[in-house]
């Protein structure tokens, strides 16, 4: 594993699906690699849109990259917000097919696993980070019961045995990316808030409590 002096940041993201041509997730984070400029090195994989295939995938990406941090994205249409999560669920329940064709419908991701997994990710922080650059944010207590989910579980019981922070973040659609009419955010929103979301998670302080109504 990399160490704190010389971190190596995994930013994971999903390829195109539901027949849309591009998915803003993959285009924000190789944004966010190419102009990264340190501490350390962040790198990036495509994850497929295919249940099967995810963990292997994940598996296979921190193997390669021993990474400190790793942060998962993924594009939720009619979100409106950059949406950093905080918990995923031993489910999927896909409303469409994935990009195998595979539907499953209430089935446990991992039938010996937890119900589900928090993130490691200071969600707070991240999100009065994002907020204070211009980009509207928010902590979102629900990933979902698709691919992201999946992702997001898969990932967070990787964390688990190997010991790096992780978390899931999801993105809005880009005007560029919709495939529909739903709220979109630019690109550069999108970059702006992941690359504040890696320099919060390489802090290694905690993420704000929340006491008696007050956040602190």
């Amino acid at each position: 594993m990399a160490t704190s002096a010389d971190p190596v940041v995994l930013l994971t993201a999903f390829e195109p699906f539901g027949g849309a041509a591009r998915n803003p997730s993959w285009d924000a984070v190789q944004a966010v690699a190419s102009a990264w400029d340190g501490p350390g090195r962040v790198v990036v994989e495509q994850l497929p849109v295919v249940f099967a295939e995810v963990r292997a995938a994940l598996v296979a990406a921190v193997t390669e990259h021993r990474p400190t941090l790793v942060i998962a994205t993924g594009v939720a249409e009619g979100r409106t917000t950059v949406s950093p999560e905080r918990v995923a669920v031993n489910i999927d329940d896909a409303r469409i097919p994935d990009n195998a064709g595979a539907q499953p419908i209430d089935e446990p991701i991992d039938q010996r696993g937890p119900d589900g997994f928090l993130t490691t990710l200071p969600i707070k922080r991240i999100v009065r980070a994002a907020t204070r650059a211009g980009v509207p944010a928010a902590v979102s207590n629900t990933a979902g019961t698709f691919t992201c989910n999946h992702a997001f579980y898969e990932l967070m019981s990787i964390a688990a045995n190997e010991g790096f922070r992780a978390g899931f973040v999801h993105v809005p659609a880009t005007p560029e990316s919709a495939t529909g009419d739903v709220p979109t955010l630019p690109l550069d929103d999108l970059v702006t808030a992941l690359t504040l979301a890696v320099r919060e998670s390489l802090d290694p302080a905690p993420d704000a409590v929340v006491t008696g109504g007050t956040e602190h």
